[in-house]
Order: structure tokens, then sequence, then C-alpha cells
């Protein structure tokens, strides 16, 4: 194996028949092969063709790539958050003729190897999963907290439409939508990093944003910061529920799809109902097509939720309960 691109070659040699491979830090120039590498995965939501140019300009984050015969076969993010002593490990792809040969294991002890030998400071791997866990995931890490995954798709132009008759149908069941309140970016930190938020409505004291897992610290709401997200809570001096949204991004599903993520901290249906509401008439006018919208929610909340989005806010189920997992070891 051989590291190219100015980075260190971690100690240790290949395997005779890992020899074969090589490893590369991401570039632009790489971006048509990722996207045929993409093709299909999640059912066409994958996130990485929209986040690859990104990452590989960001601060603190290290994209590999392995190829095999000068071809891309394999990718993996890292990126150093919690100060210096948290790695989180995303985006782990493997072209589809190339799954099965223990690929993956390969490049995932390269990075891990990397990792240690770059940034000494690490003593944590932390890594979102939304497959079923076995004995052996019990076995190598620690469940922080899981989250149940609730995705709708609709119209935006149909939904944006009828939002305020749902309004209206929420106040004639003798539910209204309760008070939404958007922060403005000076405010988040103390918002978030209050105790009483920390205590009370984050899972496991732990933001998600999107399946990244960030400890409520300063340096990690200040990469937050970096990124165009809505922050919504029902109170600003001590909310209950506070829910995270992304701007709409276009999604490789089809002609003007795009996709929205929403995280949802607490568990106070009402004004989860309330915020999701709010988010849909704050993002829904400005796009011309099709989204997936997708929540990280509570695992309680998941059928009412479900219940609420079919059958008042007239949007398709798009996939059955699933659960997001937020996984830890040491390094």
């Amino acid at each position: 194996m051989k590291l190219e691109n100015g980075l260190p070659t971690p100690n240790g040699s290949a395997p005779a028949e890992d020899a074969a491979l090589e490893f590369v830090v991401a570039t632009e120039d790489d971006f048509e092969e990722i996207l045929a590498m993409s093709e299909g995965i999640y059912g066409g939501l994958d996130y990485l063709p929209s986040r690859y140019h990104s990452w590989i300009n960001e601060v603190n984050r290290t994209v590999i790539l392995a190829k095999k015969e000068g071809e891309v076969i394999a990718l993996q993010s890292m990126f150093i958050v919690d100060g210096g002593a948290t790695v989180l490990v995303e985006g782990l792809r493997v072209a589809p003729w190339e799954r099965g040969k223990g690929v993956a294991g390969v490049l995932q002890k390269f990075c891990s190897d990397l990792v240690k030998e770059k940034y000494p400071s690490v003593k944590v791997t932390r890594l979102t999963r939304d497959d079923k866990l076995g004995p052996k995931d019990f076995k190598k890490y620690r469940v922080i907290t899981k989250q149940g995954i609730l995705l709708v798709r609709f119209n935006a132009c149909e939904l944006s439409a009828r939002l305020a008759d749902v309004i209206v149908k929420m106040k004639e069941s003798g539910f209204p939508p309760l008070p939404s309140l958007v922060l403005d970016k000076s405010e988040v930190p103390g918002v978030v990093l209050a105790r009483s938020f920390l205590a009370e409505v984050l899972p496991n004291q732990t933001i998600i944003q999107d399946w990244q897992p960030f400890q409520p610290t300063a340096s990690n709401m200040a990469l937050l910061q970096r990124k165009d997200l809505h922050w919504m809570v029902d109170n600003k001096r001590r909310p209950q529920v506070a829910t995270l949204c992304t701007f709409p991004f276009r999604i490789p599903v089809g002609e003007d799809w795009f996709y929205l993520n929403i995280d949802v901290f607490g568990s106070d249906l009402g004004h989860v109902r309330s915020q999701l509401v709010a988010h849909l008439q704050n993002h829904t006018p400005n796009v011309r097509g099709h989204v997936m919208c997708q929540l990280f929610l509570d695992p309680s909340l998941w059928v009412p939720m479900a219940e609420f989005c079919t059958s008042v806010l007239k949007v398709e189920l798009a996939k059955d309960y699933t659960e997001q997992y937020l996984l830890e070891s040491d390094i």
C-alpha cells in the first residue's frame, strides 16, 4: 500500500493480497468516479454527492480514496471534532463490483492507523449507522443513543399550497400549532450549551446533525455555525423541543428532487408537530419539485408523527420504521 498527496504512511506493512490498493487524498478530479460509485445507495438518497465538494475542503477533515489499477473503488471520510478528541468516521463507500472482498476492512484499518499517526490527541471513534446491529457490533461499539427515522415524500408546491388548511385543521382538532421560534445564529450557543438543554432536551447530551454526532462544546458549535442550518425552539429561555433543519439540496433520485433533513431533540409531540409545520412553511415555497424529508426523532414519536404526516399533512410515507444508532469505540 502507498499513500500519495503528502500524508504520512501509517506504520506497518500491507498483506500481500492488499498490495494492489493505493490510498490517496480525494480531490475535485475524482468526483465523477465518486458519483458512479454512489449510484443506488440509500435508494438514491445518498448524501455524498452533495457533500463531496465541501468535504474535501473542510478544515479537520480528510477524505481517503482506495484505488485499484488507478480506479476509485472505495472512500472513507475522517472528521476531527470535540476539540481534537474524537474522529467521526463517515461516508464509507465501496464500489458495487468490489463489495464482499474485504476492501472496506482494509480501508478502515488504513484510516484508523492514519488518524493515530496524524492526530495523536484523538481517543474515540464515533459513527452513525441505520442497519441492524449484531453481537459483533455490540462487542466492538458502545451505543450512545438511537433515534427513529421517519422518511416522507411530497411535491413541494402542492404541500406549500395546503399548509394554511393544515393549520386550520390542527386548530379545529383542538391541537393548534404551538410557538415555534427560529434562533438567530448569535443565540444558538447560549441556548444549546445551557445546562437545562443538555440535560433535558439532547439525546444523551449529544447533538446529532444529519448523521454527524457532536458533543455540545464551544468548538463544535463553531463547526455547526459554519453550516446553513435553521435552529428552532418552542421557548428561548428553557426549550422543551428543538429542531435542526438543513436547507433543501438536490439529490440524484430524479429530476427536480430535493432532500430536507430535520433532527428533532425532545419528545413533546405537540411542539414537534408544530415545528415540523413551521420548517415546511419556511422551506417549501422556495422549492420547485419533489422533496424527500427525513426526520430523526425519539423512537416513541415515530408512530404518532407518521400518522400526523399521512393523515394531516397528506404526504406519503416513503419507508417503514428504521433506526439510527450512534456508536462509539476507543481508538
